[in-house]
């Protein structure tokens, strides 16, 4: 029975991981009822603003000064970007972060600029004249702002200032309409981010992340609405912020948790935000159904402005991996972007607690923590799973004192068990209940055992989805070699040995070394119940050692180390305690 329940918990832990990989979806939370977004309050400019005058359908073109294309670099420690002149887009966002990440493919993943959306006119992209031609932060230089100035041809002055940070990935954005013409009028100033719902062939080696979901917190929601490209649209209500979480591309696919993201948050009223898939523009192959396009971003409703009268907003984009202590820095909820994964909650209580799904982050981000502050002791995390895993055998100690006390008891009235079978053996329903009544004649615990693997269990998965969506641990080394090996087929083009604890062993050491250390491990249990399936048992290393192939290599990592601990415990306990040897207890019953 003791055997049954430890490969019990264990199969429950295989069966959490294979869940969380093949087949849990992102739980999209039921936004509430869609509000209408306050109206924005329009700023008077100082000069003071004649009688409004009614405005005609659309207003007259008026001219404008030419303005050559230029681009501003700004170079800072976590990134390297430009913005354009023409439409203030960013035309290059390479992120520092493990390595080189580019952000924006020209064409196809990134921003279509400021854009002024109103009737009777086309929508293009301004011409804007830039304030500096380069922005380099650092340590004596920590903050820099750019400033873009352009009007749209019809008499509105945009004004577009760009704060940047060292420090910070993130795009502090003041927006100033002012309106030049001599009549009344107003419009949709757009700023929106597009991406590929089907990534091109022709770009397959994009080394940068790739866009996976949108995800869009609407306000007073405890729990994000996610949806995949593929899947259709569905946000209602006002969101707080919209963002594409995106993961690298490794070895031909993506992975189903992003670690990077692009995200927008409105800051004034006005400012809202909006998502949309539409067909990619261009001609359609015959025959060939078009190919779509997601957009999101933010949209500033610009009411109608009299003659010399101005508006002013503000936003926040965010352009870069998703660390969670940066995007909680930020007060609004982003880290709520990370997606941890989570169980079904009944329905009553979804009810009760305003949740879909027990959030799985309430579990992770402690783990994790505890992860972060060991690796500023050593900057390694492979070492510091390693530390996390002896924490682990350490505060779980008394428990396997205790289990193994219970499996030595078990062990012993091994003998009696058998007695009871033999003599009842055409009644099985007796035997389980003087099997009972003999565990508790001697003080048993048939539960016991398996105690220490279940309360690990919540450890274990934890480390599972940090390793999974945790964007500090993505390409973290543990011990790296470089590449090697490139003749054999399986490992051409692989690092040795661990250069990514994020990712499998490919070469498989790890895993082996797991699957053996679990072997000794099964052959050191006291054994109980019928030895034959004691030796059936056995083919349970084989399973997990063939089930933690594909799984990240610092999850194997502890899971390995825990077994090896787990056996020095078992050595010092039968060499340091005497055998536990429960008094038998005569069959009363016949």
């Amino acid at each position: 029975m003791e055997k049954r329940a430890i490969i019990a918990a264990l199969l429950m832990a295989g069966l959490l991981i294979a869940y969380q990989s093949f087949f849990m979806q992102p739980v999209e939370s039921p936004p509430p009822p869609k509000a209408e977004a306050p109206g924005a309050k329009p700023v008077v400019a100082p000069a003071p603003a004649p009688t409004p005058v009614a405005a005609p359908a659309t207003a007259a073109p008026v001219a404008t000064p030419s303005v050559p294309d230029r681009s501003a670099m700004v170079e800072t420690p976590l990134y390297r970007a430009a913005i354009s002149s023409r439409g203030g887009v960013i035309t290059v966002w390479d992120v520092h972060f493990h390595g080189n990440r580019p952000m924006v493919l020209d064409g196809i993943l990134g921003p279509s600029g400021i854009r002024v959306v109103a009737a009777g006119r086309s929508e293009q992209p301004i011409q804007f004249r830039l304030s500096a031609d380069s922005l380099k932060l650092g340590a004596q230089t920590p903050v820099g702002e750019l400033a873009l100035t352009g009007e749209d041809g019809f008499g509105l002055q945009i004004t577009s200032t760009l704060r940047f940070r060292a420090d910070s990935y993130v795009i502090d954005q003041h927006l100033k309409v002012e309106n030049r013409h001599t009549i009344q009028q107003g419009a949709d100033i757009s700023m929106m981010w597009a991406g590929p719902v089907d990534w091109p062939k022709d770009h397959e080696g994009f080394q940068g992340p790739r866009p996976l979901h949108v995800v869009q917190l609407t306000k007073g929601a405890f729990w994000p609405y996610r949806s995949a490209l593929t899947d259709d649209l569905k946000f209602t209500g006002v969101g707080a912020w919209v963002g594409f979480e995106s993961a690298i591309s490794h070895a031909g696919s993506l992975g189903q948790a992003g670690t990077y993201l692009v995200a927008f948050v409105p800051k004034s009223p006005g400012i809202r935000t909006v998502e949309s898939k539409s067909p990619e523009p261009g001609p359609v192959p015959t025959k060939a159904a078009p190919k779509m396009r997601v957009e999101i971003g933010l949209v500033a409703t610009i009411p109608p402005l009299a003659p010399r009268q101005a508006w002013e907003g503000d936003l926040v984009s965010y352009l870069g991996p998703m660390e969670f202590e940066r995007l909680k820095a930020l007060g609004v909820g982003l880290e709520k972007s990370i997606y941890f994964g989570g169980f079904p909650v009944p329905e009553s209580k979804a009810r009760d607690w305003g949740l879909p799904t027990f959030p799985m982050e309430w579990i992770a981000v402690p783990v994790f923590w505890l992860l972060q502050w060991l690796y500023r002791l050593v900057p390694n995390y492979g070492v510091a799973i390693i530390l996390l895993t002896v924490i682990t055998k350490l505060i779980f100690f008394p428990l396997t004192v205790k289990s193994m006390r219970s499996m030595k008891a078990m062990q012993a009235l091994q003998p009696q068990i058998n007695a009871l079978r033999s003599k009842f053996k055409s009644d099985p329903q007796r035997v389980q209940r003087e099997t009972m009544e003999l565990y508790r004649a001697n003080h048993v615990n048939p539960l016991g055992g398996c105690l220490p693997m279940v309360v690990q269990i919540p450890v274990f998965y934890a480390l599972y989805v940090a390793l999974s969506v945790w964007a500090d641990i993505q390409n973290a080394p543990f011990i790296c070699f470089g590449k090697a090996w490139s003749w054999l087929p399986w490992l051409g083009g692989h690092d040795v040995w661990i250069c990514d604890l994020a990712d499998a062993d490919h070469t498989y050491v790890l895993p082996i070394l797991m699957g053996v250390s679990m072997l000794i491990q099964q052959k050191m249990t006291p054994t109980m119940g019928d030895p034959r399936q004691a030796k059936m048992m056995l083919i349970m290393p084989v399973v997990f050692t063939f089930m933690f192939l594909s799984l990240p290599s610092g999850l194997v990592l502890y899971w390995t180390l825990s077994n090896v601990l787990q056996i020095a415990q078992q050595l010092y306990m039968e060499r340091s305690g005497a055998p536990v040897k429960p008094a038998a207890r005569a069959m009363k019953k016949a």
